[in-house]
């Protein structure tokens, strides 16, 4: 509205009763005043509708809070609950007119209340200076002049009544210096009157405006149809304070027993620590709850799961009633549905990356995402450009952490993992796309392998990836610390057991999947050949297992014959049911990040996990036929221990293991490295000949000098 000066003691609002809500604060006279352009209440109205709850008085108000709080654990917040509202104006004010004036009545009306019991309903003495609505005023204790600021009043506004239908206005003053005729003396001496004087004057002048505060529109109720997606960048940057546009949005609404309509949106990128891995709350307020515009609360720790805690968004719902408190929401059916929806919905909104990506790789056009069923209507971001490979980089470890804590999608979250892998390492490809190639090549393939590492440069050292490129098997490379937990919760995919390379029996998998491309009489003949082959070199090499055994003892708890195709002389692998070194290496330091509060001299071992090691033998391999010879003629064969012992630390690093004691090791490898070169193993130190370094005096004077002057500097 138009500038215009106001009166002292004037509070009309100068304008014609319109469907608005408009706040003016008086510093002076401690009160706050909320017009509205409403219905208005006739006197009947205001002693059925007021009258009981003023009788009630703060006494009451402040009794039941009293009650609540001794009756539960953490209290009861006033929030919502019903009637509290207008009970709570007691408590920040001494005094509450409510004036109102109804089309149905000739007289304004006036009900007034202390809060001590007792109310009163009167004639307005002022006459009609609503027109049509209501006023509330609020005469503010002295404790409670925050509620005059300006700013906070805003800030509350925006916080809780941003998105309601009606405009809400705050008065606002500026007060500013302007000139102005200077008024002439005319008791003046003439003399006095005619000497030199300013035409003008400067004088500070107060003007008042009506600010719009709400300046926001809810979106979310508005036709998909009818928003650009520059208005859904703004108002993800009003909700999220992001500076950047959203990766992606899914405009939805549900229909059916609680229907509720929503916008989510995905960051463009990860927040630094998403799971509050440095002791920070592990939750965040990114989706507000609205029940018809008026916001409720951000604060439902179980709205979406820890695993969605990225997405950004509102729900707004015309079922729940406004009166709700959010303690009885959390507990209620009401919250379980909503959240049941709602992690659906975000889960679509993820698939839709990927559909969308699906269609640009076969170079279709990605068409706006609108779609219906019987949840209702949604519209998602159009994209143009493949977007899941950087959604999965930064939400990537999200996705993980869902399949291990959410066991009723986990099978609509393995659909979303994606990995690189030693056919695709430059491309991310899916489990389904693993499954395709498969049926492109070797289609009695039965399983899919995969091997974890902190990098695909590791992986690719890892001699257990040695047979599957030699026999041209898709790997797929897991390089987040979460892909073994991951694992755990995937035991197949589409009919597919997932396979660790790490572990023992992997070699048998590939001769399996072998057997299976053919299943021709004289495969079946050489796969019985093979077996027993295998029965006869377990028994001509039973020395070698049994040197391995005694001179390890309980480092390995088993000692076999590779199937790998290999050029390592050794393989280490874990059991099918134990831990791998990756996994162990993971738990090592979760159990070191877990001591943080304890100093590291008092820290033990008891809590570092240990490692079962199965011993694969390439017998092919010359170092291990050397050894062979040496026990077969001396069990305790020095030389054969050394050599085991060195190969067998060397595999411990190749493979992943740790070596239990690194300065044996070292000295291990001296003694070997001085027999390569005919040095005694016990040859001492050799002796320097000073004499064959020629130095003249004056150069060692000089020498003496320089040192000197150095020590000085020093």
């Amino acid at each position: 509205s138009d500038v215009y000066k106001r009166q002292e003691g004037d509070t009309e609002s100068h304008e014609a009763p319109s469907m608005d809500i408009r706040i003016r604060v008086d510093e002076d006279k401690r009160t706050f005043t909320m017009v509205d352009g409403g219905v208005g209440m006739t006197a009947d109205e205001l002693r059925n509708n007021l009258g009981s709850l003023g009788t009630s008085g703060t006494k009451a108000f402040l009794e039941k809070m009293k009650e609540n709080e001794e009756n539960s654990e953490d209290g009861i917040s006033p929030i919502g609950q019903f009637g509290v509202g207008f009970y709570s104006l007691f408590l920040v004010a001494d005094r509450v007119p409510v004036a109102t004036q109804n089309d149905a009545s000739e007289k304004q009306w006036v009900w007034e209340s202390t809060g001590d019991g007792t109310y009163f309903v009167y004639e307005d003495e002022r006459g009609n200076t609503l027109g049509r609505g209501t006023e509330i005023t609020l005469f503010l204790k002295s404790d409670a002049r925050e509620y005059l600021d300006v700013a906070k009043i805003k800030e509350t506004i925006h916080k809780y009544s941003e998105f309601i239908h009606f405009p809400i206005y705050i008065e606002a003053s500026k007060t500013e210096k302007v000139k102005v005729d200077r008024e002439v003396d005319e008791t003046k001496e003439d003399d006095e009157a005619a000497a030199p004087a300013a035409d003008e004057e400067e004088k500070e002048v107060t003007t008042y405006s009506w600010e719009l505060v709400n300046e926001n529109k809810p979106i979310w109720i508005r036709n998909h149809n009818e928003i650009t997606e520059d208005d859904y960048n703004q108002f993800y940057k009003s909700l999220s304070k992001d500076y950047a546009n959203p990766m992606f949005y899914h405009h939805f609404s549900v229909e059916g027993g609680l229907a509720f309509k929503a916008i989510l949106f995905v960051p463009g990128k990860a927040p630094s620590n998403p799971f509050g891995t440095d002791g920070s709350a592990t939750t965040s307020n990114n989706i507000r709850l609205y029940v018809r515009r008026v916001f409720i609360t951000d604060e439902f720790k179980d709205l979406l799961p820890r695993y969605l805690n990225f997405i950004q968004g509102v729900v707004d719902s015309d079922d729940l009633p406004l009166n709700v408190s959010r303690e009885v929401l959390q507990e209620s059916r009401i919250l379980k549905v909503v959240k049941k929806k709602l992690v659906r919905s975000a889960l679509r909104l993820i698939s839709s990356i990927a559909e969308s990506d699906a269609k640009l790789k076969k170079g279709g056009d990605d068409k706006e995402d609108e779609s219906e069923d019987d949840s209702g209507s949604s519209h998602s971001k159009k994209l143009t450009t493949e977007t899941y490979p950087k959604f999965w980089e930064e939400y990537g470890k999200n996705i993980r952490l869902g399949i291990i804590e959410d066991g009723n999608n986990r099978a609509r979250l393995t659909k979303l993992l994606r990995y690189k892998s030693t056919h695709s390492e430059d491309e991310y490809i899916s489990l389904q796309d693993y499954i395709d190639n498969i049926a492109e090549g070797n289609k009695k393939q039965k399983n899919i392998y995969y091997l974890s590492g902190d990098t695909i440069e590791k992986i690719k050292q890892s001699p257990v990836l040695e047979d599957a490129t030699r026999r041209n098997i898709e790997v797929i490379y897991m390089t987040d610390a979460i892909d073994e937990y991951v694992v755990g919760h995937i035991t197949d995919f589409s009919g597919k057991k997932l396979v660790n390379l790490a572990k023992e029996g992997a070699a048998s998998s590939f001769e399996e999947d072998d057997d299976e491309a053919d299943d021709s009489d004289d495969k079946k003949a050489n796969k019985r050949q093979r077996k027993a082959i295998a029965n006869k070199r377990k028994e001509k090499y039973e020395p070698l297992f049994k040197f391995f055994r005694t001179l390890l003892g309980e480092k390995v708890t088993k000692v076999v014959i590779t199937k790998r195709k290999t050029s390592e002389p050794m393989i280490l692998s874990s059991r099918q049911h134990d831990m791998t070194a990756r996994m162990a290496s993971i738990m090592k330091g979760q159990a070191l990040g877990a001591g943080g509060g304890q100093a590291s001299h008092e820290r033990t071992d008891s809590n570092i996990p240990t490692t079962k090691r199965v011993m694969e033998l390439n017998h092919l391999h010359p170092l291990i036929d050397e050894i062979f010879r040496r026990v077969q003629v001396e069990e305790n064969d020095s030389v054969a221990e050394d050599l085991g012992l060195a190969l067998f630390d060397t595999a411990n690093i190749q493979n992943g293991f740790e070596i239990e004691d690194s300065l044996a090791f070292s000295r291990r490898v001296n003694r070997l490295l001085r027999s390569s070169v005919d040095i005694a193993p016990d040859a001492p130190l050799i002796e320097e000949d000073l004499s064959q370094y020629e130095v003249d005096e004056d150069a060692e004077a000089e020498a003496d000098v320089d040192a000197e002057a150095a020590n000085d500097e020093m």
